[in-house]
């Protein structure tokens, strides 16, 4: 394992400027799609619709972001990674912008799409900048600061996000979104430096086939199949989390902004303690641990009936604690297995199978899920189950995938050894 260091002391102003800069977007990007959920008690009401077309809303933007991700993945290390993370970013606030604007059920559903197609390619792109900048023994502390936004998302941005659709209607939420990511944009443009070190080792070869080299590589099929596991475990029950919480558990409406930013604080303390263990005491054993945790209320949480309100904070904190540690652990581990050159290309087809993969995972959740007239939602139970599930299998490749990494990292050393004892 690696050895401990005093990392704060590694990372110099710009970098610790540059981590700041992208936790911050990927904090802009995180709410646009979580705010949705929360909303999700709202727009079932509003918009008369039902459980199916609310995850298809939801599912809309992942499987957008996923085609988007495939398309873009050929040209993603052949430009300065800051002018196309600026690109996708200006798209992303438009579709934001439609969103905001939309009146129907159809409307939003276009804006969703056109969100996700921008939205959901800027996450690859700002880990291929963290794994260009920050050497493998800090990617899991990295890893943890950038999580951080998930977490500042409920903290900040889905309390203040339903603050505002309480008293200004629900396009307010993603207003909140556009005016704070302009001026974002903008330092980025300024501040942010070239990165394009990954040019000057690229082959010369056309896009479509940098693509298609990409998707078959072997080394990368391994992540590619772990990641299709961890999003279809961790999407499934997000899209109707405050509906249960509303309709199953008895809280009211007032009280979700306050169960998210409760739970968001535990876990923006948590995440740069999880990053530095998973880099300390490895990456495997800090998923399995998360795994493990969230498994275990899991099975607890989905066949909750009406629940005292303190009771409901201390398991999500729990939860999120270990799905926390799930996600910093393998974005460190999958962020090792490509090359400099393909990183950009690994990142966003990695993300489109996330995207799509959680997409048709909010859709089955909506086909598992029932709503009924007075609002409760029957079959969570079956919902925890198959998330159980998948968790499980999840770890198998997650432990196989890790010690392929071991060993091919060893077998490197060696070889470097043989050939600096013959020189």
């Amino acid at each position: 394992m690696f050895k401990k260091k005093n990392t704060e002391s590694v990372f110099s102003k710009y970098e610790k400027f540059l981590i700041a800069l992208l936790a911050i977007l990927q904090f802009t990007v995180i709410l646009d799609f979580m705010v949705l959920s929360p909303l999700g008690a709202v727009l079932l009401k509003e918009l008369d619709i039902k459980a199916s077309q609310f995850g298809l809303v939801v599912s809309a933007y992942a499987f957008s972001a996923g085609i988007s991700g495939v398309l873009s993945a050929g040209f993603a290390d052949k430009f300065d990674r800051k002018k196309f993370l600026l690109f996708f970013y200006a798209g992303f606030l438009i579709g934001t912008v439609c969103c905001a604007m939309a009146e129907t059920y159809n409307m939003l559903l276009l804006a969703r799409i056109v969100t996700g197609i921008f939205g959901g390619v800027i996450g690859s792109i700002c880990f291929a900048i963290a794994t260009d900048i920050f050497k493998i023994e800090l990617r899991g502390r990295v890893m943890g600061y950038l999580q951080m936004a998930f977490a500042a998302s409920q903290v900040l941005g889905i309390p203040i996000g339903l603050k505002l659709a309480e008293v200004y209607g629900w396009h307010s939420s993603f207003w909140m979104i556009v005016v704070f990511g302009i001026p974002l944009g903008i330092i980025i443009a300024i501040f942010m430096k070239p990165i394009n070190a990954h040019l000057l080792i690229q082959k010369k070869k056309n896009a479509f086939r940098h693509l298609v080299d990409t998707i078959n590589n072997k080394e990368h099929l391994r992540a590619y199949i772990a990641t299709v596991l961890l999003a279809t475990g961790g999407f499934m029950m997000m899209p109707f989390g405050s509906a249960f919480s509303t309709n199953n558990l008895g809280l009211s409406i007032k009280q979700l902004p306050l169960l998210f930013g409760i739970t968001g604080i535990f876990t923006i303390v948590m995440g740069p303690l999880i990053g530095k263990f998973s880099d300390t005491i490895g990456r495997f054993k800090m998923f399995l641990g998360g795994s493990i945790l969230s498994m275990l209320i899991i099975s607890i949480y989905t066949h909750l009936g009406v629940t005292p309100f303190y009771l409901i904070i201390v398991l999500n904190v729990i939860m999120f604690m270990g799905i926390t540690a799930r996600i910093i652990s393998s974005s460190a581990l999958i962020s090792t297995v490509p090359k400099p050159e393909n990183r950009g290309a690994f990142m966003s087809i990695n993300a489109s199978i996330q995207q799509m993969s959680g997409g048709l995972a909010s859709a089955l959740a909506g086909v598992i899920v029932v709503k009924t007239p007075s609002g409760y939602l029957e079959n969570y139970d079956i919902l925890g189950y198959v998330v159980i599930c998948s968790m499980i299998v999840a770890c198998i490749f997650i432990y196989n995938l890790d010690l392929y990494i071991r060993k091919k990292a060893k077998a490197e050393k060696e070889k470097q050894n043989d050939d600096l004892s013959k020189n």
